[in-house]
Formats: structure tokens, C-alpha cells, sequence
């Protein structure tokens, strides 16, 4: 047995075996293996006793979930109007630049993953950065930088 298909039984033993917890099986799997590999939906699929098409569904409507392994560090660049406004391309450009990756893409050796989303509520602090769930607001080209250099960006 493969260590994905031992972990993805591991989670599903903690669920009850209802159709209705397919997405908090998916969000708990993700949670372990830092993204939701095939293996995964098809054991989830099967086990629940819901369709193939149904999992995959679910697993690729969400923008949360990620079919694709992401890195140790999910940034998070707020692209709506504020932090538009505020400059956040150039802070994409800056990650894109420093990492030598684009936005949906994952560093080679699994660091860091760089995605745009649309709003993370947060506008008073445009532009607004999240990395693994931490904000860093009022972000810059230098700040954003020592983020991933290891630094921290809140800080001046």
C-alpha cells in the first residue's frame, strides 16, 4: 500500500462513511498531504460509495483543493481592487521573479506555491499577502522579498 493511500485511509476512518462528508474528507486529506492526489478521491470515491464524477466534482469546484502538490508555503497574492490598486501585481511579479515560477505553479523542490485570488477580505490592509494563513498586510516588492527569504514581512 502506497503512504497517500495509507494516509487517505487514515482520514477516512476518523469520518463517517456518509456521501454528505466528502468535502471535509477532502479538506482533512489536503490538510495531510498538502494537496488531494487522485489516488486519494478515487479511495474516497469508493469508500463513501458516491460516483467517480461526483468526487472529482467536488475535489476540482472547490478552489480551496488542489489536485496538483503544492508547496510547504501556500502565498496567497489578493488581486481585487484594493490591493489592485495598491500594487499587488508588482508584488506577484516580484514572487514570480525571486522564485522563478508563475501564479499556479509550485517551486521545483516544493517550498513555495504562488497563487492570485480574487478577495481575501481583508482591504484596509491592500495589498495583502497570505502565507499559510498568515496576512501580511501593506505588502511590498522588498517585504514580500524577506517573506521568502524567511524573514518576517510584518515586520519594518
Amino acid at each position: 500500500m502506497t503512504a497517500i493511500l495509507e494516509k487517505t485511509r487514515e482520514v477516512l476512518a476518523l469520518h463517517p462513511r456518509e456521501p454528505r462528508v466528502v468535502l471535509a474528507v477532502f479538506q482533512d486529506i489536503q490538510r495531510e498531504l498538502n494537496y488531494l492526489p487522485e489516488e486519494s478521491v478515487r479511495e474516497t470515491a469508493a469508500h463513501l460509495g458516491i460516483p467517480l464524477a461526483k468526487a472529482f466534482s467536488v475535489a476540482t469546484f472547490y478552489r480551496a483543493l488542489s489536485l496538483n502538490p503544492r508547496g510547504e508555503t501556500v502565498i496567497r497574492v489578493c488581486t481585487g481592487t484594493a490591493c489592485h490598486i495598491r500594487g499587488a501585481v508588482r508584488i506577484v511579479d516580484e514572487l514570480c521573479r525571486i522564485l522563478d515560477i508563475k501564479p499556479g505553479e509550485t517551486t521545483p523542490d516544493k517550498r513555495f506555491t504562488i497563487e492570485t485570488v480574487n478577495c481575501l477580505g481583508a482591504c484596509a490592509m491592500a495589498p495583502l499577502v497570505d502565507a499559510n494563513g498568515k496576512y501580511h498586510g501593506a505588502m511590498t516588492p522588498d517585504k514580500a522579498r524577506k517573506l521568502v527569504n524567511g524573514g518576517d514581512a510584518n515586520e519594518d
